[in-house]
């Protein structure tokens, strides 16, 4: 596998099932009583220019697991690009640590430090990507669903940095995805055109909208994260105004399949992208799927950093 996670477009479909396949083994491993040492010895080096539940301790105690440690590097300590700049700590850090994960704002941070970096570097999410909760999403739609081939996806809300995951992913593994979002909050053109390459190799089908009940319809997995992401503060309440319909309430979940499971990467804004009596309803798979942020990380640790 090659060295660097920055998105899921740069896997090959069968690098993305390997992630997939280690993640399982050290998941089932785990749950027989403990995973085995692999990553004795080996230090990750966690750059966060962004708070963080889900990533900071499932990559903390995934290192943990695999009897390696994670040194956590707060915004204020590094302050990327400004006390020094992003290339010197791409520079000094690998010459410390046997892998650098970043949670980034501007893509091109994460870009710029996998150049210049001597050790494999994750994206731990950045403004155009979140390819490790798209490892987990697949993860935990594989574990619930048995398949990913031949699913349909609908993702209703703002085309933000996890659907670029989601369509790559999908488009990669032959997954359906339909994405409604409101005019003005599609995801990135060349995006949705790097989709669609995967899309013909693979014979999975995407659709753009713009009508929540058009996505949702048949759908096998319905998907939606909050309005307002972290830097878009000040656009919160237009956003409030021009995603209201589309929130994942009952209504709307009864529109999909029966069985559809309802997935959101948290932290959720509730009462907004999702009621309460859906999060917490028996389609949910929300903390199930939070769960798996760790053995989906822990099976990329696991490729990159012990060659498994």
């Amino acid at each position: 596998m090659q060295k660097n996670l920055l998105s899921l477009a740069d896997l090959s479909t069968d690098e993305l099932w390997h992630i997939l396949n280690v993640a399982q083994e050290l998941k089932d491993e785990w749950r027989e009583g403990g995973n085995q040492p692999i990553l004795m010895g080996k230090t990750l080096g966690m750059i966060f220019q962004k708070s963080s539940l889900r990533t900071r301790v499932s990559f903390e105690v995934g290192m943990l697991q695999l009897g390696g440690e994670a040194l956590y590097l707060s915004p204020n300590e590094i302050q990327l690009g400004k006390r020094e700049s992003v290339e010197d700590v791409a520079r000094v850090l690998s010459r410390y640590v046997d892998c650098i994960m970043a949670r980034v704002f501007g893509h091109q941070d994460v870009e710029t430090l996998a150049t210049h970096s001597r050790v494999p570097v994750i994206n731990g999410l950045s403004d155009y990507s979140h390819p490790c909760q798209g490892l987990a999403d697949l993860f935990t739609i594989l574990e619930k669903k048995s398949v990913l081939r031949g699913l349909k996806l609908a993702w209703v809300g703002d085309g933000n940095n996890v659907l670029p995951s989601l369509l790559f992913g999908a488009s990669k593994v032959g997954m359906d995805i339909s994405a409604a979002t409101p005019p003005g909050y599609e995801p990135p053109t060349q995006v949705v055109e790097m989709a669609f390459r995967f899309a013909e190799e693979s014979g999975s089908g995407i659709e753009i909208l713009n009508d929540p009940s058009a996505a949702v319809q048949g759908a096998d997995i319905i998907y939606t994260d909050v309005w307002t992401s972290m830097g878009q503060e000040a656009e919160k309440e237009q956003r409030r105004r021009d995603l209201a319909s589309y929130q994942i309430n009952a209504e709307l979940v009864a529109k999909a399949s029966p069985e559809a499971i309802v997935m959101h990467c948290l932290p959720a804004h509730r009462g907004e992208e999702i009621t309460d009596e859906v999060a917490d309803g028996p389609n949910s798979v929300l903390f199930d799927q939070a769960e798996n942020r760790l053995h989906a990380q822990k099976g990329l640790l696991a490729v990159l950093l012990a060659n498994k």
